[in-house]
């Protein structure tokens, strides 16, 4: 990302003003129609961040875009998902594109002191990295398409004491639906997912079977999903899905697993198996074992004796 220019905005009325759009209708909340664009304002990379939250949904991109690393295919509708402050790479591969679809802008201005300010941090697909998107049926396209098209009717022409109250409503919808579809997404991806799931065990196996543990410790959420190149937050809601365990749950049985091992099979003490499971201190290892068996390291022990 060195190198790459960077352009952050802070207001929807900027990023409209930087796209040559007009005016937004409302200062705090827009929706753009994105098939009028037709082309790429930009010729190099650069690095875009946005201090109020996006939602996307395009499809028939005649070509293909870079975010950071990753190509990404807009031959199919594709939701996307990005908080305030997030940067978001792009590099373009063309000049003309065609699209169809929409973009909802949302400052967070907007939700002040209702309930959907604290309720949209819960949603975890706002920290989902671009690859991770949701793609959608030609049905769900319809149902999501017409939520947006309720919120941009409803600024557009009803400004007046319910309007906030409405629109909250449609976006509260809108969100619900996306979790709803991203969890149909891990499921009808059995394929890729449970691939996912197979190089995650193989992941921890190899790591608790090198010296990883004694030199770095414990594997952190963080370093597994950058090994298997997905964010912290989709693999925990991919995993919970797929097993009903998040990252860290899978983390702690294989952490169990080799414990039981060297409890059952060597003679080395509770401290020195804690220090080579990677625990700095040797109670933390012991409180972690008794929640997961009902059992202390020792009384463990003992039931093989």
């Amino acid at each position: 990302m060195a190198g790459k220019r960077i352009f952050t905005f802070n207001t929807i009325s900027e990023f409209h003003a930087f796209r040559g759009f007009p005016k937004p209708e409302h200062p705090l909340i827009s929706v753009i129609d994105v098939a009028p664009i037709k082309d790429i304002t930009i010729d190099e990379p650069v690095n875009i961040v946005f201090n109020f939250y996006l939602v996307s949904m395009k499809k028939g991109y005649n070509v293909k875009m870079k975010y950071g690393q990753q190509e990404y295919d807009f031959n199919e509708g594709v939701m996307s998902f990005m908080a305030p402050g997030q940067v978001f790479s792009i590099e373009p591969l063309a000049k003309e594109i065609n699209q169809s679809g929409w973009v909802l802008l949302i400052h967070p201005d907007f939700l002040w002191n209702t309930p959907l300010a604290k309720k949209i941090r819960q949603y975890q697909y706002f920290d989902y990295s671009v690859n991770e998107a949701l793609f959608l049926s030609e049905k769900e396209e319809l149902t999501v398409s017409a939520i947006t098209e309720n919120i941009k009717r409803e600024y557009h022409t009803n400004i007046d004491q319910f309007s906030q109250e409405i629109i909250i409503a449609q976006l509260e919808s809108l969100l619900a639906y996306a979790e709803r579809f991203y969890q149909r997404q891990f499921i009808t991806r059995k394929i890729s997912n449970h691939r996912v799931l197979e190089k995650l065990e193989v992941l921890l196996t190899d790591y608790f079977s090198s010296d990883g543990l004694v030199r770095k410790g414990l594997p952190s959420v963080k370093y597994i999903s950058t090994e298997l190149n997905v964010s912290a937050n989709y693999l925990s809601n991919l995993l919970k899905v797929l097993t009903g365990k998040s990252t860290q749950q899978h983390i702690q049985e294989k952490v169990i697993e080799k414990a039981k091992q060297q409890l059952s099979g060597t003679n080395l003490s509770v401290s020195e198996i804690a220090y080579s499971l990677g625990f700095d201190y040797p109670q933390s290892f012991s409180k972690l074992f008794k929640a997961k068996t009902h059992l202390s390291p020792l009384e463990f022990r003992q039931s093989f004796n």
